[in-house]
């Protein structure tokens, strides 16, 4: 393993010259082509075109950077989730929560 440590970014161009630019390129250009598909096949399956789509993470935005394929991006949508759990629960065990 004596390929270099690399940014996580969409490439300049789909033709590449360079090592980086081409492990970047098969990296999110990759990740880009698979997110489309699999995002045309649910909709497709679900009977459901509209489908609005939601992503979450911090890498939502290199793999959609044109705002095409999403329709929200939250990068911390698992976070709040995660809050509105705490909340709704919070009361149910008083012991669990003394540990915040």
């Amino acid at each position: 393993a004596q390929l270099p440590k690399i940014e996580i970014k969409c490439p300049d161009s789909i033709i590449t010259n360079n090592t980086v630019s081409s492990l970047q390129a098969g990296i999110v250009l990759g990740h880009i082509g698979e997110t489309k598909y699999i995002i045309k096949e649910l909709k497709k399956k679900l009977n459901e075109p509209n489908l609005k789509v939601i992503a979450t993470g911090g890498l939502a935005r290199i793999i959609d950077e044109k705002e095409e394929i999403f329709d929200v991006v939250d990068p911390v949508l698992a976070l709040k989730g995660l809050r509105i759990l705490y909340e709704k629960n919070k009361s149910r065990n008083k012991e669990w929560t003394q540990c915040f």
